[in-house]
């Protein structure tokens, strides 16, 4: 009704927000995608703020490995993925461990 106010048409809304990649997979296949990875930074782009230590569960220094540029190769990593998405400048990705990728 008053949508020519706000800026905004009448009927139109946003599009829903893309589900995470693994969302569509089983648990097994999610699981088998997460094992088969390891966390790996962009030393360059690393500013050292530090948020991907403090919001690790396992406590792993993971803003240590960002700097030497260095994967995370900690038997302790979950691979969780809290370092990657709080990360504020994208330095960090999962990547796949050559050899324990599937053909």
């Amino acid at each position: 009704m008053f949508g020519w106010l706000f800026g905004k048409k009448a009927g139109c809304t946003p599009p829903p927000a893309p589900p995470p990649p693994w969302a569509a997979l089983a648990l097994e296949t999610r699981h088998e995608v997460l094992s088969a990875g390891q966390v790996t930074p962009e030393a360059a782009n690393c500013v050292q703020c530090g948020c991907c230590t403090y919001n690790c569960p396992m406590g792993i220094d993971v803003r240590a490995h960002a700097w030497r540029g260095l994967s995370i190769r900690d038997s302790h990593c979950l691979t969780c993925g809290e370092c990657v998405k709080r990360c504020p400048r994208g330095v960090l990705r999962f990547e796949r461990i050559p050899g324990l990728a599937p053909s």
